[in-house]
């Protein structure tokens, strides 16, 4: 062969080799990984689940090298994924290690039936065992109370029906009546009555007041608490033995559950004549009506001093700084954003329980009140709301009517009635649904200006505040929100007719099409969010109402937090759908822009990661064996507080007695579809 031929040959060697390169380059630019999806969690084949979804773990760039996405909201869920490891990594395996934990956390012994209790939650597969400290926060400053006035308070406080106390009263082990009865009591009745069913000598004689109202009931004073609280702490003490049953036949139970007393008449013998004669005293609830009293005037006497709510020389900046990030105004503490101690002067006139409640009975006294919900300046009892144990297609999930992630449409979906608050012509723009849907209504939003993060376009992957976003279209491509019923107003609704444009009547299944969920509240805590952490989608929470199960979920891991006040909606709904196109100028320091320079990067991958956590979890702790097991431990703990005996009942041994039963019964794997 020639020279020439060999130069030939090296040449086209050369053009094709040149040419591969510049295929390939094409095909990374258009085709390749964003540079983003290298600093969220990788899908690891051998962890594929059986229904063809990915279990996760998370895998970050090393330190020393360049951070490719300095979205604050990654790291936001970097913490709560340290944070929920503690918490998992933390979990007694055994019922030595739950004895342990209890008697080191709560300074004292268990309670009786705490054994029988243990073997129960173990039977149905509980995750943690030992995290139930909603049920102790909300007990702990009974133990300043005498064991006998709480059993006469929760004899009595059902009497007088118009303030809105049923009473359940358990004998032998089991509910043999109400008194002033309604739904929730009914409801809660058949949750006692199925744990009655399966441990058939497990409680003892109680009075139960439960509250009829949708709203919370009990408002201590601060300086009333400190004091329940030092005498809760000085009586913690482990004696060396003692009773494991409950002390029978307590004096003070309810007397007259099956011949309710007629209301009281002119003549008939005050308490006072009725003491005189050796009768019970009645201890007075004290309770007190405040219709249209704006709450914050009550609810702040329970704050610390140097609170937000009480402190006249904080200010709003000193608040936020306690519970989100000057970037985006993202939650960092989901706690503090319901805390109305620290964010009750924010939104005393945003939230329609907090500016015109719907009805207002309380009382300053410390009672035995059980209730569905609370704000964090209540000191109801919380038991696991009647809503997510009774069937209800309402606020039922149900698995045949969702859909796969892919399948469902790219927007957020909000449905409901303008519950919150009572309503006026004058007042309406104070609730915080109408705000709601206010603010993502494409037409509302026209020609105004929002802030998100967006994208800073001369660096790439990291974010920073602009001011100027203007929602309207995207609120049209990605938001369907609106009323379908109009309601709880004074003296009528008729003035909505020219504010909202009502949608259809839509069923609960129906928003799982959507991807996105917003949840927030209505005249109380919204029953639909269990069903909403159930399903496929990705729920978001703003709420200042408290749950039993609020410890049990994690922002940033199972759910998407959002501020009472809605500033940061904007901010979250562009993250994870994304907007704009990528550009280049230079973006002015004062946070100003043009429309087309805004952008922020899609982040669908987080979104369904953080949906597909969210339902692998609540189908761990949010069953309806959880809130049995969350129920039983709650009575036993209160049935507990009002025995005379409380200092010297409860479970003594060191829990050896079920190192066999533990054996054959190992805690669930962390790594069951967690990760």
């Amino acid at each position: 062969m020639s020279k020439f031929d060999n130069s030939k040959q090296r040449l086209f060697l050369l053009i094709a080799f040149v040419g591969c390169c510049f295929i390939l380059l094409n095909v990374f630019v258009l085709f390749g990984v964003d540079r983003r999806f290298s600093k969220v969690p990788l899908e690891l084949d051998d962890g594929q689940s059986t229904n063809g979804e990915f279990k996760v773990v998370y895998t970050y760039a090393q330190k020393d090298e360049e951070p490719l996405d300095n979205h604050p909201i990654s790291e936001l869920m970097k913490r709560a994924d340290e944070q929920f490891r503690q918490y998992d990594d933390g979990r007694s395996k055994n019922f030595r290690e739950a004895v342990r934990h209890y008697r080191n956390k709560y300074g004292r012994h268990p309670p009786p039936g705490f054994r029988e209790w243990y073997q129960y939650a173990r039977d149905r597969n509980v995750y943690n065992i030992d995290d139930f400290d909603q049920a102790m926060d909300d007990l702990r400053p009974f133990w300043g109370v005498e064991p006998k006035v709480i059993r006469n308070l929760a004899a009595h406080m059902w009497e007088k029906t118009e303030d809105g106390i049923s009473g359940i009263h358990i004998r032998n082990h089991k509910v043999v009546n109400s008194t002033n009865p309604g739904w929730r009591s009914d409801t809660f009745i058949t949750l006692i009555d199925k744990i009655s069913n399966d441990l058939p000598k497990i409680l003892p004689d109680m009075d139960i007041a439960m509250n009829r109202l949708d709203q919370p009931r009990i408002v201590v004073p601060w300086e009333d608490m400190q004091a329940l609280l030092a005498t809760e702490e000085k009586t913690r003490h482990l004696p060396p033995e003692g009773s494991y049953e409950f002390t029978p036949d307590l004096p003070g139970l309810a007397q007259n559950i099956f011949n309710p007393p007629k209301s009281a008449k002119a003549g008939d013998p005050t308490e006072v004549e009725k003491e005189e004669e050796g009768e019970e005293k009645i201890e007075d609830p004290a309770w007190f009506r405040a219709p249209g009293k704006q709450y914050m005037d009550i609810g702040k006497l329970a704050c610390p001093p140097e609170s937000h709510a009480r402190d006249s020389t904080s200010t709003e900046e000193d608040s936020e700084l306690l519970y989100k990030t000057h970037e985006g105004g993202l939650v960092t503490n989901f706690n503090r954003s319901s805390d109305l101690c620290t964010i009750g002067p924010e939104i005393q006139n945003k939230h329609g329980f907090l500016y015109s409640s719907s009805s207002l009975i309380a009382s300053k006294r410390l009672l035995p009140v059980f209730g569905e919900c609370k704000v964090n300046v209540n000191s109801d009892i919380l038991f696991p709301a009647n809503m997510y144990w009774k069937h209800d297609d309402r606020y039922d999930y149900s698995e045949e009517h969702d859909l796969p992630w892919e399948d469902k449409y790219d927007q957020v979906v909000w449905r409901g009635v303008t519950s919150g608050g009572v309503q006026l012509e004058s007042n309406w723009q104070r609730m915080h649904r109408q705000r709601l849907v206010q603010l993502l209504n494409s037409t509302q939003m026209a020609d105004k200006d929002v802030r998100i993060l967006a994208e800073n376009p001369e660096r790439k992957g990291e974010y920073e505040n602009v001011r100027t976003f203007q929602p309207s279209e995207f609120a049209e491509k990605h938001t369907d929100v609106g009323f379908v019923e109009t309601w709880g107003c004074v003296p009528n609704c008729d003035f909505y007719k020219d504010v909202f444009a009502l949608k259809e009547q839509t069923t609960l299944s129906s928003q799982f099409k959507y991807r996105y969920l917003i949840d927030v509240d209505g005249h109380s805590f919204s029953g639909r969010w269990r069903a909403f952490l159930e399903s496929k989608s990705l729920g978001f929470k703003a709420t200042i109402f408290r749950e039993w199960h609020d410890s049990r979920l994690f922002a940033w891991r199972h759910f998407v937090p959002m501020d009472n006040r809605f500033d940061d909606v904007y901010t979250l709904l562009t993250y994870f759908i994304g907007t704009g196109i990528p550009s280049r100028p230079t973006l002015p320091p004062d946070g100003t822009s043009n429309k087309g320079d805004i952008y922020v990067p899609r982040h669908e991958y987080e979104a369904k990661m953080l949906a597909r956590r969210s339902r692998e979890w609540a189908k761990k702790v949010l069953r309806r064996d959880d809130i049995a097991i969350y129920t039983l431990r709650l009575l036993l703990e209160y049935g507990r507080l009002i025995d005379d005996n409380r200092d010297r009942i409860g479970y003594f041994g060191d829990g050896s007695e079920l190192d066999d039963y533990d054996s054959k019964h190992p805690m669930p794997d962390a790594s069951e579809g967690l990760w």
